[in-house]
């Protein structure tokens, strides 16, 4: 993997692109794409990290919004409670709800 995957700067609006080390950042790009990208920067980071790897990723992503999380269930062929952030949410629930 040395050509650095094509992706809008649309998910990464907060960070320099340039210098971002796409293999020791894997977990952070795959979760900002998932989170924030565009449909082609998904299609991309698949074809980039490959199904696995952004599976494993994904799962263990710190915070994953509810709809994205819908989303990787029905991607990958997972339940919620397979994710770590949706197991850590449910673990500490707001005051409120």
């Amino acid at each position: 993997m040395t050509n650095r995957p094509n992706l809008s700067p649309t998910a990464f609006w907060d960070v320099d692109m340039q210098t971002l080390d796409y293999e020791a950042s894997a977990r952070f790009v795959i979760e900002k794409v998932m989170n924030y990208g565009l449909w082609a920067d998904i299609l991309e980071i698949l074809r980039y990290y490959g199904h696995e790897r952004v599976k494993a990723e994904v799962v263990q992503a710190g915070y994953l919004k509810k709809k994205t999380l819908s989303f990787c269930c029905a991607i990958f062929d997972l339940t919620p409670d397979q994710f770590r952030y949706y197991t850590r949410r449910q673990s500490n629930p707001l005051p409120w709800n």
